[in-house]
Parts: C-alpha cells; structure tokens; sequence
C-alpha cells in the first residue's frame, strides 16, 4: 500500500513533492509507487466480474477517473500527468505502416481501414462531447514520422537534392508556426459569472443581477442598449417597437452557459465551454476553436500543410518510381515491393495522399465558406432552421446574411480580428 501524507490537503499542496510525487484528485500527496494500490472501484469491479455480478452505475467512470489521474512520469517539481489520449498514434501509426509495407494486400487494408477507424472515434469523441487530444497527436506525429522516413529511406538514395530538402524542411518549420499561432485564443468572450463557477455551470439559465447589473436581468441589458434612443425619440408606439426588438434580439444573443450577451456572429462551444467571436468550428486536429482571432492562421496552416505535403510525395515518387509520372506511379510502380525500404516509402505515399485528401476538402470548404461570408456554426444553424440556399452541388451554404461580395467578403476576413474605428455616440444617433 502505497504512503499518503497525513497532512490535510492544503498542507499536502505546500509541501515540496520529488520527482515521483504528486497531488492526486482528491487532494492528497501520493506517490507512483502506489499507482496499483488503494482503487476500491477497480477491487470491486474485479469482484463482482469474477462472481458474475453486474457492476454498480458509475463504477466503469470512476476506475477510468483514476487511471487517468495516476497515469503519471516522473518530473523535476513532482510528477505529471500524461494525457492517455496522446499514446494510441506513437504506437499504432509506426507499427501498421510497418506492416502495410510487407504486402500490397496488408497495405490495402490498412491503409482503407486506418480512415474509418479514425472518422468512428471522430462520431464517437463527437457525440459524448469531450476533447481529446488524439487527433491532435496522430496529426503532428504523422508529420513527424512522414520526414523522418523520407530523411532515411528517400534522401539516401541520392536523387533527391540538399536544395529540395531545405524546402521542403521550411515548409514543414512555417506550417508548424502557422499551426501554433492556430493554436491561440481564438476570440474567447470571458465569463461574467462569478469565479467559483465555470462557464458551463449555469443551473437555471437565468441572468444574475451580477452579470448585467440589473435586477430585472435580461430585460434589463436590453433596455440600458435601447435607453439613449428614448432619449432622442419621444413616440411612445416607436420606442415601444424598439424595445420589443431590442428583447427578442438580446433574447436571441443571450447565452444560458456563459450568462453574456454574445456579439454578432459569436457561438458557444460546447467542448470548450465558452463563447468565441466570429465561432467557425471547433477543429479535432487542433484541438481548440476556430474563431475570430485564430481564422487566419488556420487557413494558412492548411495551406502550407497541403503544399508541403504535395511536395514531399512528389519528391518520394520521383525517386521510387523512375521516370514515371506522378500520377501514373501513385497506381501503377512496378517492383515497389520488391525491397522493404521503396515499400515502405510508397506505403508512406498513400498515407500522405489519404491525409492530404482530407485536409485538402476542409480547406476547399474554408475557402469557399469564406467567398460566400458564412462560417459552419452559421451554415448549420441555416439547414437546420432551413433559412439557406444550397450551391455547388451542396457543398456551399450561402445565409444571405453577411454575403456583401466575393472581394469584400475575402477583404473582411483579411483583416479579422483588427481593431475597428470607434464612433461617437452622435455619430451612431
């Protein structure tokens, strides 16, 4: 059994941990000598499954709750924990590429089953509305693994050039940069419910009178945004229509979860649990929203992701297959399987080409979403209440709503997230 400190748990937060210990989810030091000791879920859950008995509700999330909190490395200030969810892709992608490279059949069927498996844990991580972070970690090691196998089966082979490799690289270093400036604050609305609550801990879905500093509530922010116009207007039946509107707007743009008032075209998030400007998707592969502040760099990153990738197979199949068109050699390159470095290289190829399909859709989607002024959360919103038009054989949802051209639409979106010139009050009048 494992040595659990005595103290309480603020005093067990104080005092100094070493490299092997840790402050688990209860609050207590523990250590990770003891991570398979003191589980009284997982002893009863093996007792009940050898005696054949049915399992108590809840026991299955709390056995899962601890391995999660006690899978742990060793740290210099106390050890840390690892995301279970980063692991599966380190392991599995080297290993049935491996595989997929003893045959042409082994390869066929891997590499058609590695998408489905994918998109299922997509519907599945999508449907009980939790983040992971596998997504995240297949993509950037599949970057990873993709150059370290064109450094070592490709590059030797000499006909690839120290040029071609430099570009290459530099694609690779700017796509990593744009996909971290992808990474950043999307245009997060900050909460103003009070600091002992997350933003989706809203019980009743009312306004408190914190929130918009009324005691009327939401009745009460759209009356203070519709006030000055009173001012300015003293027909009783104007001002009354106005305030009609200005409620059913704010009741319209008012968020349950973050108990705020959202700004045009802002959305709330259900997996991060907070509302975002301008909310486009909250993408798996980056795991973090698309918003406002972060739109840009998403769309560059996929850019440079599909550009450098393309490269890259170009340069593989010029070397495995000789003098063969590309195009020619992605179906058709005889002897590729007669030794296991040019199998694996060209195994490599059709992973490359199965990712770079998939990332090369959600760009044409992007690119068109952002000719038409229409983000997804916007798109689905109007299928759903069935305000949109179709185009492009559907590929295309246009609202109407925001559509003011292709070069102003494009223009708009250049420069999101730059601050815009204020108006006076008089001005606005």
């Amino acid at each position: 059994r494992g040595t659990r400190g005595s103290s309480s748990p603020t005093r067990a937060r104080l005092e100094p941990l070493c490299c092997c210990e840790y402050i688990d989810r209860t609050g207590e030091k523990n250590h990770l000598v003891a991570c398979f000791c003191d589980c009284e879920d997982l002893d009863e859950g093996c007792e009940r499954w050898l005696t054949c008995k049915s399992l108590s509700p809840g026991t299955l999330e709390r056995i899962a709750d601890t391995i999660l909190d006690r899978f742990r490395i060793p740290w210099l200030k106390g050890a840390i924990k690892i995301n279970i969810t980063l692991l599966p892709p380190l392991v599995l992608l080297p290993v049935f590429l491996h595989v997929a490279a003893l045959h042409f059949l082994l390869a066929l069927v891997i590499l058609t089953s590695l998408p489905v498996v994918v998109l299922w844990y997509y519907y599945l991580t999508h449907r009980r509305k939790g983040r992971t972070l596998f997504f995240l970690s297949l993509g950037l090691f599949s970057l990873g693994y993709m150059y370290y196998v064109f450094l070592r089966e490709v590059v030797p082979r000499g006909h690839v050039g120290y040029t071609q490799v430099v570009i290459l690289t530099c694609g690779l270093i700017l796509m990593l940069v744009a996909l971290s400036q992808a990474k950043r604050d999307p245009g997060y609305l900050a909460s103003q419910m009070s600091n002992d609550k997350s933003p989706c801990q809203g019980s009743n879905g009312l306004p408190n009178r914190k929130v918009l500093g009324s005691s009327n509530g939401l009745h009460g922010a759209a009356v203070s945004g519709i006030a000055s116009c009173h001012a300015k207007n003293d027909d009783a039946k104007g001002y009354s229509r106005m305030l009609a509107e200005g409620l059913d707007k704010a009741k319209e743009d008012w968020c349950t979860k973050c108990q705020l008032i959202r700004p045009p075209r802002a959305g709330h998030c259900r997996l991060c649990g907070i509302c975002v400007r301008r909310l486009d998707h909250h993408c798996v592969w980056i795991n973090n929203c698309v918003g406002e502040r972060n739109h840009r760099a998403f769309i560059l990153a996929l850019s440079l992701f599909l550009l450098t990738s393309i490269y890259g197979i170009t340069l593989t199949l010029d070397t495995i297959c000789r003098g063969q068109n590309m195009f020619i050699a992605l179906f058709y390159c005889p002897e590729t399987y007669a030794d296991y470095s040019s199998a694996l290289s060209f195994t490599c190829v059709w992973y490359c080409v199965i990712v770079t399909a998939g990332m090369g859709y959600i760009l044409l989607i992007q690119l068109l979403n952002i000719s038409y002024n229409v983000t997804e959360r916007e798109a689905r919103l109007a299928l759903r209440e069935d305000t949109g038009r179709r185009l492009l054989g559907g590929i295309v949802v246009d609202t109407g709503k925001y559509n003011r051209g292709f070069l102003y639409n494009w223009g708009q979106f250049l420069t999101l997230g730059s601050p815009t010139p204020q108006r006076s009050a008089e001005d606005i009048v």
